[in-house]
């Protein structure tokens, strides 16, 4: 893979970056509400009114308005959060770890769960634990995430009592060092697990199709006539090929996964981009949310580009012609 076929990838994802800035400032500018009366109270009289208009550019054209954000925000200047008293970059970046932290853990979680299940299954293709895998994995599919947040929170953390209720830790100690890590560790369980599970189910899905298929390959049959034992065939041979579209996948959903965070950190109490995000809804704080939906939007181009260069890496067959 050559640099000038990275170089061109990243010159392709530039109009997609624009349109983004675009969509986004528009449907932000949609969400109902006056900011100025946010900002100054109901009561305000018609001078403080002005005064913050012009302070925030509010009375400026929506083209001038939009227009100062993009050179604001390729001088990396994303504005200022009036909820937070902070810039928005300040602001998402005290946030942004939590979510990192929450996101990448569910879709480790999902990759190597959901990579397990499907090879399990597809040992054996229409037996019981290949039955037993892909109702389990369509059960996932089939419950919406805000529902099964709010049952399994209902179920471990209210009634049964053995996991936290939400947050992102014990506030009532000071913990320090592994003390610290444990309990923050004690808390991503809930979320971590809900957040992965329908991500789980869709590797799992695809990685059992295509294991099945190789099942079937002249290869396969013939490292198994050599001696190789079912999972070794797996495990040395089909796995690999079939990385590719399960890579595809999470390259896919990784994005979403970042995206889809909101809900349950909402649900959880989890203090990162989603909640975040929410909070500035309610406030319509407009800077803080073209922050986050850019943020979020940029992730998944950003994912998507270093999923195409990772093609290379896992399938020598993949060849690009610079």
């Amino acid at each position: 893979m050559s640099p000038r076929y990275v170089l061109r990838r990243l010159l392709q994802a530039a109009p997609t970056v624009l349109g983004i800035l675009v969509i986004s400032f528009v449907l932000v500018y949609l969400v109902p509400g006056n900011p100025t009366l946010q900002l100054a109270g109901e009561n305000a009289d018609p001078a403080r009114l002005a005064e913050i208009d012009r302070q925030f550019g509010f009375d400026d054209p929506l083209h001038r308005q939009f227009l100062t954000y993009v050179g604001n925000v390729f001088t990396g200047d994303l504005g200022f959060s009036y909820s937070q008293g902070d810039t928005v970059a300040s602001s998402i970046r005290q946030r942004l770890f939590p979510t990192i932290l929450l996101t990448g853990s569910a879709l480790l979680l999902s990759s190597l769960v959901g990579i397990v299940l499907g090879a399990l299954a597809a040992r054996r293709p229409y037996g019981v634990v290949d039955g037993s895998v892909t109702l389990s994995v369509l059960l996932a599919t089939a419950l919406p995430t805000f529902w099964l947040a709010q049952l399994m929170l209902l179920a471990f953390a209210i009634h049964g009592g053995w996991l936290p209720i939400g947050g992102y830790e014990n506030f009532r100690e000071t913990w320090t060092g592994w003390r610290h890590t444990l309990d923050v560790a004690h808390h991503m369980i809930l979320p971590v697990v809900v957040l992965a599970a329908t991500e789980l189910a869709l590797v799992a899905r695809v990685t059992r199709a295509g294991l099945i298929e190789q099942n079937e390959s002249d290869y396969a049959r013939a490292a198994l006539a050599k001696g190789l034992s079912p999972w070794g065939v797996i495990r040395r041979h089909e796995l690999r090929n079939v990385l590719l579209p399960v890579v595809t996948i999470l390259g896919l959903r990784a994005g979403s996964l970042f995206a889809g965070a909101v809900i349950i950190e909402e649900v959880f109490g989890w203090p990162g981009i989603g909640t975040l995000l929410v909070q500035a809804a309610r406030q319509n704080d407009r800077p803080l949310m073209l922050g986050v939906v850019l943020l979020v939007s940029l992730t998944v181009v950003a994912v998507n580009v270093a999923t195409d260069l990772v093609y290379g890496k896992i399938d020598p067959r993949v060849r690009v012609e610079s």
